[in-house]
C-alpha cells in the first residue's frame, strides 16, 4: 500500500472519528458563549448514544434513535438551565452532576432491560446510519489520486457526518451574522448591558442550551448507530471533554474549533494506524502509549500550555436582576 493509500485512508478515519467531537464541541460553543459552562457534554453524550442505541433496537430505526437522543440530551440541557439559571446553582457542579448521573443510570437501564452487562443487543444495518455512496464514486473508484480521494475521503461516511461538517458554516452564521448569534456574544460578555436593553438574559441562556441538547444528542447517536452498532458502557470515553478542550482551544469560535476537533481526530486515526507498527530506532511503540496521545493532548490544552484562550468576560457567573 502506497504513502498516498495510507494518507487517504488515515484522513478518512481522522474525519469519521471527529464528526461527534465537532457536534459536542459547537453545542458547547452556544452554551459558553451565553455565559453557562457545560462540563456535561460528555454526560448529554453518553446519554443520547444510550437512547439512541436503544429506541433504534426497539423501533429498527436509525431516524426514530437520533429523534429520541436529541430530546433525552434536550432535556437534560433543560435540567442544567434550571439548576444554573433559573435557580442560579453552580454550573460545574451540576455539569459534573449531570455526567454522574447518566453514567450510572445508563448502566442500570441497560442492565435491566437488556441483560447484557450495561450493553444494547447489535444494531442490525436497517436501525444504523449506514455509509452514503456518493454520485459517481463506483465509477471513479480506479482512477488514479482523484479517485481514491473522492470515493474514500470525500464520499463514504454516512449522513451524521456530513451534517457534521455542514454545521459550522452554519453554527459561524448564527453566531456573528445573526440577531440572535449578536444577542448570545452579548449576553456572555455583558449580561447587565443586555438586560438593560429589554432582552431576557435568562431566556437568551436557555434558547443557547436548547441548541446544545439538540447537537449533544446527534453526536451520542452518532457514536452508538453510526460509529459503532451498540451502546457499550461509558463508550463516550471521554470525548465530551475532549470537545470542551478543542473549545477551549479553538478560543469559541467554530471554525477553530473545527480545526482543533480535527487535530484529535488526526491523533486518534494515526493511534490506530500505528499499533503493531515498529519505528526505525525506537521499536515497537506501546498501544498503551498510542492510546493515550488524545487524552495526553487534551490535558496539555486545557492546561493552557498551546496559547492562550480568553473566555467571554460572564461565563460562569450566574446572573440576577436587579430590580
Amino acid at each position: 500500500m502506497d504513502f498516498y493509500v495510507i494518507a487517504v485512508l488515515t484522513l478518512d478515519a481522522t474525519v469519521r472519528v471527529s464528526a461527534p467531537l465537532i457536534l459536542a464541541a459547537l453545542a458547547g460553543l452556544f452554551s459558553e458563549r451565553s455565559g453557562v459552562v457545560d462540563i456535561s457534554l460528555e454526560g448529554k453524550m453518553l446519554a443520547g448514544a444510550f437512547t439512541a442505541a436503544c429506541v433504534a433496537y426497539l423501533a429498527n430505526s436509525a431516524w426514530m434513535g437520533l429523534a429520541a437522543a436529541i430530546v433525552v440530551s434536550w432535556s437534560l440541557a433543560m435540567l442544567h438551565g434550571f439548576a444554573c439559571i433559573t435557580h442560579r446553582g453552580n454550573q460545574v457542579v451540576s455539569g459534573v452532576a449531570i455526567n454522574i448521573l447518566v453514567a450510572g443510570l445508563s448502566i442500570v437501564l441497560g442492565l435491566v432491560w437488556f441483560h447484557q452487562g450495561g450493553q444494547t443487543p447489535n444494531l442490525p444495518n436497517t436501525a444504523r446510519f449506514t455509509e452514503i455512496v456518493l454520485p459517481g464514486a463506483e465509477a471513479v473508484k480506479n482512477v488514479p489520486v482523484l479517485g481514491e480521494l473522492y470515493y474514500e475521503l470525500i464520499g463514504g461516511h454516512n449522513i451524521l457526518v456530513y451534517i457534521a461538517f455542514a454545521a459550522v458554516p452554519v453554527v459561524w452564521w448564527i453566531v456573528y451574522r445573526s440577531r440572535f448569534g449578536l444577542r448570545l456574544r452579548a449576553v456572555g460578555e455583558n449580561p447587565k448591558a443586555v438586560d438593560t436593553a429589554g432582552i431576557s438574559v435568562a431566556w437568551l441562556r436557555y434558547r443557547a442550551l436548547m441548541l446544545n441538547g439538540v447537537l449533544c444528542g446527534m453526536a451520542g447517536a452518532y457514536i452508538s448507530t453510526a460509529q459503532n452498532a451498540q451502546f457499550v458502557r461509558d463508550m463516550t470515553a471521554g470525548q465530551g471533554y475532549m470537545a470542551l478542550a478543542a473549545l477551549i482551544f479553538g478560543k469559541w469560535r467554530p471554525v477553530p474549533v473545527m480545526f482543533a476537533c480535527l487535530l484529535f481526530g488526526f491523533l486518534d486515526a494515526v493511534a490506530v494506524r500505528l499499533q503493531g507498527v515498529e519505528v526505525p530506532g525506537i521499536g515497537v511503540v506501546p498501544v498503551q502509549l498510542i492510546e493515550s496521545l488524545p487524552y495526553i493532548l487534551t490535558v496539555v490544552l486545557l492546561a493552557g500550555f498551546i496559547g492562550k484562550a480568553i473566555a467571554p468576560k460572564a461565563i460562569g457567573e450566574p446572573y440576577t436582576k436587579e430590580r
